[in-house]
């Protein structure tokens, strides 16, 4: 498949009165045509900014301060604010975290939902409310055409992430990412909405970075995962590669605190011991380290390279052929 979206050292950092914020700290990946890429990691690993920054949606005090994003063949890097805002929404949407907070309340859905379609699409009123019908039906709530003067507040939780994914939808994306999609949602609405996302993403074909730190949307939606840990990201590869054989400290801790339908019901639980590290004072060496059992005094001076441990599978660890041969894909 073709590469839509290439992201080489990618760094975003917030100046601060406290200090330099490191948020994102020169990451590198790419995402293909129709392909589902996970980003997971712990709340603070820098996985939302990210996103903001393939957007370009950092706010003061954020800025990128290097690195290079080719998406479709541009560099949103480089390009003018009018000509990001003719690509923000239209050729890469966002879902946001939060369906409570993310919708206007005083404006109706139709209006919101339109405003995006008129933009890009060139509609007129008659057909961006037809289009905005059809769209909110798409994503399951019944009578769409209906409810397009409805408020926020006349739906659910539920239903609102439903109205953000059409909203993401409305131009046919080539890009949707979706932010936590489920935060704040019951767990049989989330099943609904990741199964809703997979779905359209497949038949439109658009590609779907999803953000998350739910291991097991993980498992059964995404084609490929990269791992973030304090800004960087510290393991990549396949799904069935990362949960057969993670080759990360960090990522044998976050698979160990997840619950398995296959363990004994009186195993415990192995949660990762501390803090994630301030991001303004990062310790020297693996930023890691002091939360780490295989640490080892190289761990303490230098920052572990991103290599192959195997096909298609990287790794920034010093000790992660051991780590291979203990998690041996069976724990």
């Amino acid at each position: 498949m073709a590469k839509l979206l290439e992201v080489d050292d990618l760094a975003t950092y917030f100046f601060t009165p406290e200090g330099v914020v490191k948020a994102v700290d020169g990451i590198t990946y790419d995402l293909e045509e129709g392909e589902v890429l996970a980003l997971v990691g712990e709340s603070g690993c820098g996985k939302s900014v990210s996103a903001l920054s393939l957007m370009r949606l950092i706010a003061n005090p954020g800025r990128n301060v290097r690195g290079s994003v080719m998406f479709d063949g541009k560099d949103l890097l480089e390009l003018t604010e009018p000509e990001m805002r003719g690509i923000r929404g239209n050729d890469m949407a966002m879902i946001f975290q939060e369906p409570m907070t993310s919708l206007n309340p005083v404006l109706t859905i139709g209006k919101q939902l339109t405003e995006a379609i008129t933009l890009h699409l060139g509609y007129d009123k008659q057909q961006s409310e037809g289009r905005a019908g059809d769209l909110l039906e798409m994503v399951g709530i019944p009578e769409g055409r209906g409810r397009l003067n409805d408020y926020p507040h006349q739906f659910s939780g539920g239903m609102r992430q439903r109205v953000m994914i059409a909203m993401a939808l409305s131009c046919n994306p080539k890009m949707l990412i979706a932010d936590e999609p489920t935060t704040a949602l019951d767990v049989t609405i989330q099943a609904q909405i990741l199964e809703l996302v997979q779905e359209l993403g497949k038949e439109t074909g658009t590609s779907v970075l999803i953000i998350t730190h739910n291991l097991g949307v993980v498992a059964r939606y995404a084609d490929r995962v990269n791992v973030m840990y304090a800004g960087k990201i510290i393991e990549r590869g396949t799904a069935r590669e990362i949960y057969g054989n993670p080759r990360h400290p960090y990522t044998i801790g976050l698979l160990k605190s997840v619950p398995r339908l296959d363990e004994t019901r009186k195993e415990l639980l192995e949660p990762i011991e501390g803090l994630p590290p301030d991001l303004i004072f990062l310790p020297e060496g693996c930023a890691f380290r002091e939360r780490c059992a295989y640490a080892i005094d190289r761990c303490a001076t230098e920052i572990p390279p991103l290599v192959e441990v195997a096909d298609a599978h990287t790794a920034a660890c010093f000790v992660s052929d051991q780590l291979g041969s203990e998690w041996g894909g069976n724990k």
